[in-house]
């Protein structure tokens, strides 16, 4: 029987397993797709505490796997179906087996969000992605619309801006939720051309993405904006539908938690991108899964 399993293998899921092992707890980590979480999808990370010239997120989340395989700790291959309580604590359910633990850490992380407009569904895989880093490459020399007005949008939209023609920034308001350091920095490109007070209502094509139809908020417009590439950032959507009926969730589907990052079931704690909290970034999530951490640890040894 495990002291703990940690489902999830990103910053929060990570920095977890890092204080489990120095806690000298019997720990498993469970990860659906490959180890690193969606920050992988950002091309560099420039607020990191140590790094003042910015770092390569897939460097920093090399150095968090090294640490972890100093200790010891293998990363299974493994998605988790659902999380039930027993006479032993917790049985964890990944695929076809069932694992018993005393305590339960959640780090299962996020995906992006979809827009939600006709076409876009159409053409994934044929001009419309959610990954700079993973497809700007195939649109070097063409025109790109990048949707969205947080940080990841900014940092994705002057990433892409190396490989676009002409990038078309499109935002509902007129200010950006970024912060103002990426902001600047994206004004002083050259070719970015901000789209603001905007929406995208189609993404429009025949078998490739040829345009994009945005309607300006102010005075109700609809003009065509011709691309062959759209890159939607509006925002995450939590991976916590296996832990559905067992925990406390809110409307969108994130984890509540406490200061302690403990969950509505004693024994479960949450950390990183799918819990409910105001700031979504690697160094907070990194904080929370030392906190879950430490709070499991704490849990066992009162039991």
């Amino acid at each position: 029987m495990d002291d703990l399993i940690i489902i999830g293998a990103g910053p929060a899921g990570l920095t977890a397993a890092i204080y489990a092992a120095r806690f000298k707890l019997k720990v498993r980590i469970f990860e659906k797709f490959s180890w690193g979480g969606q920050i992988l999808l950002s091309p560099s990370i420039e607020n990191y505490p140590g790094f003042p010239e910015g770092i390569s997120t897939a460097e920093l989340m090399d150095r968090f796997k090294k640490q972890v395989d100093s200790l010891g700790l293998p990363i299974e291959n493994r998605n988790v179906i659902n999380i039930e309580a027993n006479s032993q604590g917790y049985g964890v359910k990944a695929e076809s087996e069932l694992f018993n633990t005393k305590t339960v850490i959640i780090a299962s992380g996020a995906a992006s969000k979809r827009l939600g407009v006709e076409g876009e569904e159409k053409f994934i895989g044929r001009g419309v992605s959610y990954c700079g880093t993973c497809d700007g490459p195939l649109f070097k020399g063409k025109d790109i619309a990048v949707i969205g007005g947080g940080d990841r949008a900014i940092e994705d939209a002057i990433f892409l801006s190396s490989y676009a023609k002409t990038l078309y920034l499109i935002h509902r308001r007129s200010e950006f939720r970024a912060s103002g350091i990426l902001v600047e920095k994206a004004r002083r490109i050259k070719n970015i051309q901000f789209v603001l007070d905007s929406v995208a209502e189609e993404v429009c094509g025949s078998n490739r993405v040829e345009s994009v139809s945005v309607r300006n908020l102010k005075n109700q417009t609809v003009s065509q904006i011709l691309c062959q590439g759209v890159f939607i950032f509006v925002g995450i959507t939590p991976n916590t539908e296996f832990v559905k009926g067992l925990l406390d969730r809110d409307e969108s589907g994130f984890i509540i938690t406490n200061q302690q990052m403990g969950t509505s079931k004693e024994g479960v704690f949450a950390c990183g991108d799918c819990v409910k909290k105001s700031l979504y970034q690697v160094i907070s999530a990194c904080g929370e899964g030392a906190v879950a951490a430490d709070s499991a640890h704490k849990y066992i040894l009162n039991q």
